[in-house]
Parts: C-alpha cells; sequence; structure tokens
C-alpha cells in the first residue's frame, strides 16, 4: 500500500512539473497545503499560493495559512472577497458552493493571466467525488485543474504523505466555510456567520478539534467526535452560557456525533447529481 501512495506522489510531482507554473488555491486546509507543497517540490519558485478572505472563512484559518506560506517560502497573496455579494448566495441553495466557487476561480484565473502562470490548481481529492461538491463543476467550467484527484489520491493517502514530509496539517481535521453551518434554504447573513464563529472558536480554546456548531435559527446543534461526548458534557455551563450570549435559545449535542456534510442529508439523489 504504501509503495502505491509514494507512486501517486511521484506521479503528482511530475504531472505538476510539466505544467511549468501554478496558482494554487492555498486555504490551508489539509488537502491544499499538501498540494502547495507538492507544488513548491516540483516547481520551486514558479508557484503562487492565493488564499480568499471573507466573512465565511474563519480568522484563524488565514492566519494559519500565513504561517505555512512563509515557512516555506511560497510567495503567498490574500485577496479579499466577500460571498455574500454574490447573487443568489446568501439564499443557501443546495448549489451555493458553485456559485463562491466561481466567482473565486475567475478571479483566480484573473490573477494567474496577470502573472502570466499557466495553471490555477485546487485541492480537490478523489474522495470529493463520492459527496455533495457543487465546486466542482465550477472547475471544469474554468479549467482548473485538480491534480491531487487526477493521481486518485485520497483522503487518507494525503494525510499519510503529509505526515511523512512533516507537514503540519496532517491531523488537521476537515474544515469547510461558516455558510456549510446552515441548512439549506435558510439565509446566510453576517450576523448568523459571526455568531457560528464565536462559537466553534470558543469549542475549539477548550480543546475541541473535531467540531461543528450547526445553526437552526434559535437552535445550535453541536457535534463533536463521540470520544469527546463527555469532555462536552463537562463544559456544558460554559458552552451553554456562551452560545446564548451569542443568541441562540437552545443548545444541544448531535449524538450522532461529528460528521462533515451533514447538512447535505437533507438532499435527494437528484439534487446531489444535478449539482456535481
Amino acid at each position: 500500500m504504501m509503495k502505491d501512495i509514494y507512486d501517486k506522489l511521484e506521479e503528482l510531482k511530475k504531472n505538476i512539473r510539466e505544467m511549468g507554473s501554478v496558482l494554487v488555491a492555498f486555504s490551508g486546509g489539509v488537502d491544499s497545503t499538501f498540494l502547495l507543497w507538492a507544488a513548491r517540490e516540483a516547481l520551486g519558485d514558479n508557484v503562487l499560493a492565493v488564499t480568499a478572505s471573507s466573512e465565511t472563512y474563519p480568522r484563524r484559518e488565514l492566519e494559519e495559512a500565513k504561517a505555512f506560506a512563509a515557512q516555506t517560502g511560497v510567495r503567498h497573496l490574500v485577496i479579499e472577497t466577500s460571498e455574500l455579494a454574490i447573487p443568489g448566495f446568501s439564499d443557501n441553495p443546495p448549489d451555493r458552493c458553485y456559485h463562491c466557487k466561481h466567482e473565486l476561480f475567475s478571479k483566480l484565473a484573473e490573477i494567474a493571466a496577470k502573472e502570466n502562470i499557466r495553471y490555477v490548481l485546487d485541492g480537490s481529492n478523489s474522495d470529493d467525488c463520492n459527496d455533495h461538491r457543487p465546486g466542482m463543476r465550477a472547475a471544469r467550467e474554468l479549467e482548473v485543474r485538480s491534480p491531487l484527484k487526477e493521481t486518485q489520491l485520497t483522503k487518507e493517502d494525503i494525510r499519510e504523505l503529509s505526515k511523512h514530509n512533516g507537514l503540519p496539517t496532517w491531523d488537521k481535521p476537515s474544515f469547510a466555510c461558516l455558510s456549510s453551518r446552515f441548512p439549506y434554504g435558510m439565509k446566510i447573513t453576517p450576523e448568523k456567520l459571526q455568531a457560528v464563529g464565536q462559537a466553534e472558536d470558543f469549542l475549539r480554546d477548550l480543546g475541541f478539534n473535531e467540531l461543528r456548531v450547526r445553526h437552526h435559527d434559535r437552535i445550535a446543534r453541536i457535534e463533536v467526535g463521540k470520544r469527546d461526548f463527555e469532555k462536552l458534557l463537562r463544559h456544558a455551563d460554559a458552552v451553554v452560557s456562551k452560545l446564548k450570549s451569542l443568541g441562540y435559545l437552545y443548545v444541544t449535542m448531535d449524538l450522532t456525533g461529528y460528521a462533515t456534510g451533514s447538512m447535505n442529508l437533507s438532499l435527494n439523489e437528484d439534487e446531489i447529481c444535478r449539482n456535481k
């Protein structure tokens, strides 16, 4: 198995090397960090990392992205975006991510053209093909390359290779923008995003790593790993007090536990297939 992983890594580097120069859409998560590292290994200085800072992107994620780019010596550009200004985005339709990614990739393509960079890359991996990922449609339309997916690297592969190469994100929990905390069809506002962000920051400061705070109007549904259930209950009074101060009337713990993409359970197969 390990030999297969390292074969994939060499193929990844070879494919990127053949591109000549690349712009990496860099969020600071597990996948984009690994992709940026591999691009740096393959192309040296012919790599530009671009991070979009917005109301849906937590400040601590931005600081971690900046720190990694500085540590590796990659040229890093931070641009300001506003997803809530995109027509239809704040209505939170099932294809919300398509509109966001289309806007982002369009901006990245403009930057790449200005910098005379040949390819824009994103960190989609082969596992993403099995989930509701409308942003992948935007990537196809704007000819954004997904080298991790092209070389059939899974999330497990990426974590293993990241660990082997000393990347700090090898065991970082999966991250999705704060807009994913709301049921489809619920209006997204700056105030709601701020409440969710502050709630999750509070829980992270208590030592929880795998977590989501799902926003259901006046109800906060907290997802943590099952091994952290008892820990969350020990902090129950503090958590309830903090989240009520943020405007939540009821604070609940989801007994299913932490799960990425749990809001997608409300979608039927037709909606998922249509938005891939």
